[in-house]
């Protein structure tokens, strides 16, 4: 990996500045607080001028969100666990960031700001929803169930790099960069998700009176997991860093579903915008990881044809379906029921892993699917139900794409409601107007090919 170096004065300037003044630092139990708007400045995440006129004013407000690095593998108390209905954590790595990136170090703190101005937290729903603040950091063996140990041992030593130069480029052709706390938030990311693994695994009733508890409460389910992190993963080759994504955070998930809890076969379902080429290529001769991402066709970084569908003993456990840009609530609800379902149902899941990327927005920046935050409660809420029918209602979602502040928020509260069961949101957030016709002949063309394909 040839680690390039790209500098920017006043960011340099900035980074020293932190460093010195220590606030880089990272503590057991650390808090941060900001103020932070839902467009944020800097950053490729503002709507378009009919995104302005969809969506209300931009929300200001105080946000305060906790988290720890502790290396402790403590989790909440079964019942803690067992209580609650979503359970999510938060890793938004603050340090790494770019002026003007899309990519940028607002995106989990606006989401957690539409949290608290939605009334989904713990705060005001007491046991229902549960934050982990206490979660281990995924360890160099953990990325190396994934990562070629050159590349994570080559990108810790880069650390020393970005520290004396500011900020760095990984990858070769650019988008993907590193500043000096980059290797660190990057394992405090995997690390989330891995204690929420652990925390829906965990939170199934273990005892006869455990399950008689949980049966009176009718929460015979675990908990849905959401891991509000970043950098995002699923680009990230086992060779290195990709397009923004630094490690595979749901492939080093899927992975220790498998080594630590022994659950053989892992079902994961990608409906970002772009192709997972990453988590593709991770388990392309794997049999018990199926690997099903949606992505707009031709869109970065090219990859994942209807023909890619595995090597050797694990062909037929990818499906790649991309959809003609235009695609929208029409065409994911079809894909949804016509290819999702049937093959989830066939490979029988332990569990249910999700690279959720919520760039397929209509107002995101850097796609043209027209997907709305209706589309992304239809998903949550028809994954959540398919992870109960098939795996005990083991499922986790990983934050992918979205770049546009406001349609990402928006889109991951509506997934909470839809993980509560709770009526959607999304006709205050939508504009209708804004949409157009569907490229309907192309999306069934496109579904019916994969079906055939994957005799579907």
């Amino acid at each position: 990996m040839e680690l390039q170096t790209f500098r920017h004065p006043s960011f340099a300037g900035n980074v020293m500045f932190l460093v010195r003044n220590n606030v880089l630092k990272w503590k057991s139990h650390r808090r941060f607080s900001l103020n932070t708007a839902l467009l944020g400045d800097g950053c490729f995440c503002k709507p378009s001028i009919a995104g302005r006129k969809a969506y209300s004013k931009s929300i200001k407000t105080s946000v305060s969100c906790s988290y720890s690095t502790e290396e402790s593998d403590s989790l909440p108390s079964l019942k803690q666990l067992s209580d609650a209905r979503v359970i999510y954590a938060v890793a938004p790595a603050l340090g790494h960031n770019k002026e003007a990136h899309p990519e940028c170090s607002a995106r989990v703190p606006s989401i957690v700001t539409a949290l608290e101005k939605m009334e989904l937290t713990s705060k005001f729903r007491g046991s229902d929803i549960l934050e982990l603040q206490n979660f281990k950091l995924a360890s160099v063996d953990d990325i190396a169930s994934v990562h070629a140990t050159a590349y994570v041992s080559g990108l810790e030593k880069a650390m020393d790099r970005a520290s004396e130069q500011g900020l760095i480029v990984i990858e070769g052709s650019g988008p993907t960069y590193a500043t000096p706390t980059t290797f660190r938030e990057s394992l405090v990311a995997a690390g989330a998700g891995l204690a929420l693994v652990d925390s829906v695994v965990m939170s199934r009733p273990r005892t006869v009176m455990q399950l008689v508890v949980a049966a009176s409460k009718n929460r015979l389910d675990p908990p849905m997991g959401f891991a509000l992190i970043r950098p995002p993963g699923h680009h990230a080759i086992p060779k290195g860093p990709m397009g923004f994504c630094v490690f595979g955070n749901v492939a080093i998930a899927a992975r220790h579903a498998q080594r630590v809890h022994g659950l053989k076969r892992v079902f994961i379902i990608d409906f970002d915008v772009h192709h997972g080429n990453g988590t593709n290529d991770a388990f392309l001769d794997d049999p018990d990881i199926f690997f099903l991402s949606t992505h707009q066709d031709g869109s970065y970084p090219g990859t994942g044809r209807i023909d890619e569908i595995g090597h050797g003993a694990g062909e037929g456990a990818t499906l790649n379906l991309p959809l003609p840009g235009g695609s929208g609530d029409i065409a994911m609800r079809t894909v949804f029921d016509e290819v999702i379902v049937p093959s989830a149902q066939r490979f029988k899941p332990d569990i249910i892993l999700v690279s959720a990327g919520y760039d397929g927005h209509v107002l995101d920046p850097l796609a043209s699917l027209q997907f709305t935050t209706g589309t992304y409660y239809m998903l949550a809420s028809s994954i959540k139900q398919l992870a109960k029918d098939l795996c005990g209602g083991r499922c986790v979602f990983f934050l992918e794409g979205g770049y546009n502040l406001d349609s990402l928020s928006y889109s991951v509260a509506d997934s909470f409601r839809a993980f509560l069961g709770e009526p959607s949101l999304a006709p205050e957030f939508d504009n209708p107007a804004i949409l157009y016709e569907e490229p309907s002949t192309r999306v069934k063309k496109a579904i019916q090919r994969v079906k055939h394909i994957h005799s579907l």
